[in-house]
C-alpha cells in the first residue's frame, strides 16, 4: 500500500507564504509524476500543479502562475509545494497526489494516489 502524507497546511494572513509538504511511503510505485489538488467548501477538487518525477517538468494552473512553486525531493520521496503572496481565494483543502502513467496530469482521473489533505486557510 502506497501513503501520501501532507503537511504545512495552516491559517496565513493574505500576502503570507506556506510550504505544503507530501510524503510518500510504503511499497515501492513506480510514479511518473505528482501533483497538487485543492478543493473550496462548495467547489469541485481543482487541479493546482503538477511536476514529472524524472524530468522535473512542473505544471501550474493559471491562478497560481508566479505564486505557487512546485518541487521534489527524489532521496526523500517528497514533493512540495512553496505558496507565496496567498490570497484568499486560495483557501481549500490542498491534496497530494501520485501518478503512474503521468499522463492527463491536470485531471484527477490522472492520479491513482492521493493523501488525506491539508487545510490552508488565507485571511483577508
Amino acid at each position: 500500500q502506497v501513503q501520501l502524507v501532507e503537511s504545512g497546511g495552516g491559517l496565513v494572513q493574505a500576502g503570507g507564504s506556506l510550504r505544503l509538504s507530501c510524503a510518500a511511503s510504503g511499497r515501492t510505485f513506480s510514479r511518473s509524476a505528482m501533483g497538487w489538488f485543492r478543493q473550496a467548501p462548495g467547489k469541485e477538487r481543482e487541479f493546482v500543479s503538477a511536476i514529472s518525477w524524472s524530468s522535473g517538468n512542473t505544471y501550474y494552473t493559471d491562478s497560481v502562475k508566479g505564486r505557487f512553486t512546485i518541487s521534489r525531493d527524489s532521496a526523500k520521496n517528497t514533493v512540495y509545494l512553496q505558496m507565496n503572496f496567498l490570497k484568499p481565494e486560495d483557501t481549500a483543502v490542498y491534496y497530494c497526489a501520485a501518478s503512474r502513467r503521468g499522463i492527463g496530469l491536470s485531471d484527477s482521473t490522472g492520479y491513482e494516489y492521493w493523501g488525506q489533505g491539508t487545510q490552508v486557510t488565507v485571511s483577508s
